[in-house]
C-alpha cells in the first residue's frame, strides 16, 4: 500500500498479555496480504461479537465496533474513559450505506460527499429517526465520514456501519500508529490491525450540517478554504455560529 510503513509489525498468531479489562488481544500486520486478510476476518468476527478493534484510517487510528451495537458502544465508551456528552461518529464503507442512515439528503450534504469523500471530512447531519443504535447525546444527529483507507474500508463493507472513535483515551495524544493505540487501550481490544503510520496523521474536519447553514466545528485535514470553495461560499461565514 502506498505510502504505508511497516511500523510494529507482529505475526498473525501473536498474543498480547498485556494488562487490561478484557480477553487477550491480537495484532495483525496489513502490509502482509496473508496476514492483512486473516487480520480483517477477525476484526470482521471480532465486531460482529460485539468486541471492538482498532484499525487504520487516513487521517488516525480509530477504535470502533458495530454502531447497532448499544453495548458495545458503551464499552467502547468506557475504554476511552469518555462521557456520552461526546457522541461517537460513524464510519461507512460507501456514499450509498449513508441514505438509510439521514432523515434527508440535502444538496450541500451531496456536495460534499461527491467532493471529499472518501477522505478526511466528517459531516453531521440530522439521522434517520427510526435508527435503533445509541451512540451518545447525540440530540437527533450523527457525524458520519467514509475513510480512504483500503483496510478501513475492507472491514466497514463486511460489518457496515461502525461506531468509531479516534483509538486513545480522551484527554491523551491520538495515535498514529497502532503501537501508540496499544500503549493507551491494552487489552480493551480485541484486534489491532497495523498498517503503518497513519498517512495523514491528522483528525478530520468536521462540518455541521444539521442547523440553518453549514458551519465548520474543526478545521483538520480538509482546509475551511477549500469547503468553502466546493459550496462556493466565504470561508468566513463557515465558521459564523448557528441561529
Amino acid at each position: 500500500m502506498s505510502g504505508l510503513g511497516g511500523h510494529g509489525k507482529v505475526d498473525s498468531d501473536h498474543v498480547r498479555d498485556e494488562k487490561g479489562k478484557g480477553a487477550m488481544s491480537t495484532t495483525y500486520s496489513c502490509d502482509d496480504s496473508n496476514q492483512r486478510n486473516a487480520g480483517i476476518s477477525a476484526a470482521v468476527e471480532a465486531a460482529r461479537a460485539g468486541e471492538l478493534v482498532v484499525m487504520p484510517t487516513d487521517t488516525l487510528y480509530g477504535l470502533g465496533c458495530n454502531a447497532f451495537d448499544n453495548d458495545a458502544v458503551a464499552r467502547l465508551l468506557e475504554a476511552k474513559q469518555r462521557g456520552r456528552d461526546m457522541p461517537i461518529a460513524v464510519l461507512v464503507g460507501s456514499w450509498a450505506t449513508v441514505q438509510g442512515l439521514v432523515r434527508e439528503f440535502p444538496e450541500q450534504t451531496k456536495t460534499l460527499i461527491e467532493a471529499f469523500w472518501p477522505g478526511g471530512l466528517s459531516l453531521i447531519v440530522p439521522q434517520a429517526p427510526s435508527l435503533p443504535w445509541d451512540l451518545g447525546d447525540t440530540r437527533g444527529t450523527v457525524m458520519l465520514r467514509m475513510p480512504l483507507h483500503p483496510v478501513a474500508i475492507s472491514l466497514l463493507q463486511e460489518v457496515g456501519p461502525m461506531a468509531v472513535s479516534s483509538a486513545n483515551i480522551s484527554g491523551q495524544k491520538p495515535p498514529k500508529s497502532v503501537f501508540e493505540a496499544e500503549k493507551q487501550l491494552g487489552r480493551n481490544v480485541a484486534v489491532y490491525l497495523d498498517d503503518g503510520d497513519s498517512p495523514v496523521g491528522q483528525a478530520s474536519t468536521i462540518v455541521d450540517l444539521s442547523g440553518p447553514h453549514p458551519v465548520v466545528l474543526r478545521e483538520g485535514a480538509i482546509s475551511t478554504d477549500r469547503i468553502a470553495e466546493v459550496l462556493g461560499l466565504s470561508p468566513e461565514a463557515l465558521h459564523k455560529e448557528k441561529n
